[in-house]
């Protein structure tokens, strides 16, 4: 299914709902500007395989241009826009987008844009003027409203920062089908599962250039019920939604549990929250205590997800099982699990090892990175693959997770990879030797820091750490940056050069 399934049920019931801005887009709406999208996209030459970029905030025509590549066969790319404008332009010529949608209220974020794209028609902004970009409202209104006769599913094309800190390329095999014929992935193994349907009402308090967020509102659009897409989160007011909408379903990372539990007592619970079937986590680990008092506040509706961009495959557990069995991400609820050594092979029952899903197909491939897409996939089996997190199975083939991938920090649900903010501090002529890990943190699980071993002829300081944090949001989106610096005698390397971020990591938890 997709939107246009219920154009003749529910035409004017809302699709999606901006409630910081009071918006809101009906099913014949969506329907009626992907459609001219869609006609724009083929004037142009767009064919399907072709790919389609968006950089914007959580605005509801995110979703118009989503269903118009969705159904034309094309990929689709949200880019995360706090990115730098030369970051988007990176992925805007990685991808091979055909045609960019921006944001004004991020239009700082695509300002270089016509150094990708020069063609000003294949650049176009909604939410006011961007320079160099065509107006959104004019293109619908100059754009064919033709229905479309022939409508191949596509699919998104997201992107992951890799261990060499250049962001890398999710690309999925484009299905075989019609949109209306053929059911997204998504829609296939959640929908049932957490029952989603047309009366879902569902509340997404995340960033939709993450693959979650985007993913399921599409899902929620797809099978016929409405999304509340908060700007961004916050707990009381995710909480007041919740109660004034009526919210059946939400996803949420763990950092967001942690900040709604430590409002007062009496904040929390004066609020109604009983309309909640599911609710959803996921992108994190959770912490046991927190998912207990959860499950205590709001019932037996906290569900887990383990799973990544990729989608190489999916685990699932409950509430009671999540009780009963601490610390575990479930079962495998798509692909089968294998947990395998060193050298590819099986290990029995409670031992740690690399975390594989066997499909029946191959899943997906690193864009342009061939070497990055083989290291995903098992030695021996093609249709094995894995994201590079460590972890093992009990007896009854629940997954424990016990290691990240290859020091990736996970602060509040938002992945951030060291290696691009060291690139970065070791240019600066303080820096002699530098290092980026993650440090526990009570309310967003970790956060960066760098530990920095200075030139010979620098002395520490605070005035020199607030000055590196700041060289490093020069080069990169904020986010990115370390929280704090600590300045060290020296770093741990091998003979050849190697850093060796395992040994620094233990040195810091153990105090010295």
């Amino acid at each position: 299914m997709y939107p246009g399934s219920h154009l003749t049920s529910s035409p004017d019931k809302p699709a999606v709902i901006r409630p910081a801005t009071g918006e809101s887009v009906t099913y014949a709406e969506l329907m009626d500007r992907s459609t001219r999208i869609a006609n724009h996209l083929r004037a142009l030459g767009m064919r399907p395989g072709d790919t389609v970029a968006v950089v914007s905030d959580n605005d509801l025509r995110v979703f118009d241009v989503y269903w118009a590549a969705v159904r034309s066969g094309m990929y689709v790319t949200v880019v995360n826009h706090h990115l730098t404008a030369p970051e988007v332009n990176y992925i805007l010529a990685d991808c091979g987008a055909g045609i960019v949608f921006a944001g004004a209220a991020v239009g700082q974020a695509v300002a270089e844009a016509d150094q990708v794209l020069a063609d000003p028609e294949r650049r176009v902004a909604w939410g006011g003027p961007v320079a160099g970009f065509a107006d959104y409202d004019a293109v619908l209104a100059a754009a064919s409203p033709e229905p479309l006769t022939d409508q191949p599913r596509g699919t998104d094309m997201l992107y992951s920062s890799g261990t060499t800190g250049r962001p890398k390329g999710i690309r999925p095999p484009l299905p075989e089908g019609q949109v209306d014929q053929v059911p997204d992935t998504v829609s296939a193994v959640f929908g049932p599962v957490y029952g989603f349907g047309a009366d879902t009402v569902y509340l997404s308090p995340a960033p939709v250039y993450h693959a979650a967020p985007l993913r399921y509102c599409a899902m929620v659009n797809s099978l016929g019920g409405t999304v509340v897409l908060m700007d961004r989160f916050e707990p009381r007011e995710a909480l007041r939604l919740i109660g004034e909408h009526h919210i059946t379903h939400s996803q949420w990372v763990p950092t967001m549990f942690v900040r709604m539990l430590k409002l007062p007592e009496e904040v929390r619970t004066s609020y109604d929250v009983s309309s909640l079937k599911v609710a959803i986590h996921a992108a994190a680990p959770c912490p046991e205590q927190v998912k207990r008092k959860m499950i205590e506040w709001w019932g037996p509706v906290i569900q887990e997800y383990y799973a990544a961009t990729e989608a190489a495959g999916v685990t699932l557990i409950g509430p009671e099982d999540a009780l009963e069995r601490p610390g575990s991400v479930g079962r495998a609820a798509l692909g089968t699990l294998h947990i395998c050594d060193e050298n590819g092979d099986d290990l029995p029952t409670g031992e740690v090892g690399v975390v594989y899903f066997e499909r029946d197909q191959v899943p997906f491939e690193y864009h342009n990175d061939p070497e990055k897409t083989r290291a995903a996939r098992h030695p021996r089996h093609e249709f094995w693959a894995t994201t590079g997190d460590l972890g093992y199975l009990d007896e009854d083939g629940f997954l424990y997770l016990t290691d990240r991938k290859a020091f990736m920090i996970i602060s509040g649900g938002v992945n951030i990879y060291p290696q691009e903010a060291e690139n970065v501090l070791v240019n600066h002529p303080a820096v002699y030797d530098v290092a980026v890990i993650g440090i526990p943190d009570e309310d967003l699980g970790e956060v960066a820091r760098g530990y920095v071993q200075l030139a010979a002829s620098e002395d520490p300081s605070e005035t020199l750490a607030e000055e590196l944090i700041g060289y490093t949001t020069d080069h990169l989106a904020a986010y990115k940056a370390p929280r704090s610096i600590e300045f060290v005698e020296d770093l741990p390397r091998t003979p050849t050069g190697k850093l060796v971020k395992g040994e620094l990591r233990k040195r810091v938890l153990a105090g010295d």
